[in-house]
């Protein structure tokens, strides 16, 4: 019990608040990301300057409800679950300290933000449930990757960096050797762990956001 509580004495000390949200210029209301960004990936974020705000007001709350859940956790005795609830704040405080990053400057934007948030059952033999068709060829390989990628920058559980990692590996695995190869698949998927990286806590987050 001990050892769990300097633990999570340790994480608490570790990952501090953010400094709350940036002022924004007036102008359009469809995020500018960072140049690099919408030349490296061909994209910008779809949501608007509003719904960045709406997200981080909403995962600010659920980071103070994943305080509390770790503290009665660890109160109540509950060594397990307080680890979880430990690792969950983890992950969603790193996913809000990439929000703020894209507020402030554009740096990090997570390509979509997920609400309600990705879910797979890892113990399934069902594929994952995306947006995109489920098929191979060269053009749907592409929107699935391209998806992939989105969905685990959008990630703010343990669980979803975990369940995401086991869908990559599950689905980059059925096209064609050819398919599979093509640089913009393969850009989507590398860039994919990469924001799962970033969110166990390594340093590290895809190129584009910070070149």
């Amino acid at each position: 019990m001990t050892s769990m509580r300097l633990l999570l004495a340790a994480l608490f000390l570790g990952c501090t608040h953010g400094s709350g949200p940036a002022t924004q210029t007036a102008g359009d209301t469809t995020l500018t990301t960072h140049e690099s960004l919408a030349a490296d990936d061909e994209y910008q974020p779809t949501y608007s300057k509003a719904d960045l705000e709406k997200a981080l007001i909403a995962e600010r709350a659920a980071e103070s409800t994943g305080e509390k859940q770790v503290v009665d956790a660890d109160r109540d005795g509950y060594d397990n679950a307080a680890r979880d609830a430990a690792a969950d704040l983890a992950v969603r405080r790193r996913f809000i300290a990439s929000l703020e990053a894209c507020q402030a400057s554009g740096k990090t934007c997570p390509p979509r933000l997920d609400e309600p948030a990705w879910s797979y059952d890892i113990a399934s033999d069902a594929d994952p449930k995306l947006d995109a068709p489920l098929r191979f060829d060269l053009e749907d390989w592409r929107a699935v990757s391209s998806e992939l990628f989105g969905r685990a920058c959008a990630c703010r559980t343990a669980a979803c960096v975990e369940s995401m990692e086991v869908a990559i590996g599950k689905l980059e695995a059925r096209p064609m050797q050819d398919v599979r190869g093509d640089e913009a698949a393969s850009q989507s998927i590398t860039r994919a762990r990469e924001c799962l990286t970033r969110l166990r806590g390594k340093d590290r987050t895809y190129r584009s956001s910070v070149d």
